[in-house]
């Protein structure tokens, strides 16, 4: 008699299952990728939502964050923390940073913001979170390893 056993042919399908997840941590730059799209997308929502709060309530609405500690924190007793394995840096006006070591973002009535930069890295992915201080609109793009 011959084809294969039903051995055979599980043995055979987890080869294949155990490749594909191979190549597919390969191309989206495994756990630390998966963590550092997540963390990135929570921090501009957090953002966003800051911003959206600014408008509805016609308010200053500060968004702040601890590179040292992997902390942030919004409106409304928001706050969270960020993966250990992820490197963060902040970039904006110290004017309105809560402390020498926290980061801060202010956004207005207006929607305006004081604008910054979250640069978020895990290995060699970066991922810089921009806020423009005119629209303070919020965008999450690739960044370049310094």
């Amino acid at each position: 008699m011959t084809g294969f056993s039903l051995l055979e042919m599980l043995l055979v399908m987890a080869i294949i299952a155990f490749a594909g997840l191979l190549a597919a941590s390969a191309m989206t730059g495994g756990f630390d990728g998966i963590r550092l799209r997540s963390a990135s997308s929570e921090v501009a929502a957090q953002l966003r939502f800051t911003r959206a709060q600014a408008l509805a309530t016609g308010k200053r609405q500060d968004f702040s964050i601890d590179p040292h500690a992997h902390t942030w924190k919004a409106p409304k007793d928001r706050h969270g923390s960020l993966p250990k394995q992820l490197g963060i840096e902040f970039y904006g006006a110290r004017e309105v940073q809560p402390s020498a070591s926290e980061g801060g973002i202010a956004f207005f009535p207006d929607g305006a913001s004081t604008g910054g930069r979250i640069r978020l890295s895990a290995k060699q992915a970066v991922r810089d979170i921009d806020v423009a201080w005119l629209t303070g609109e919020v965008r999450v793009k690739r960044g370049e390893k310094q």
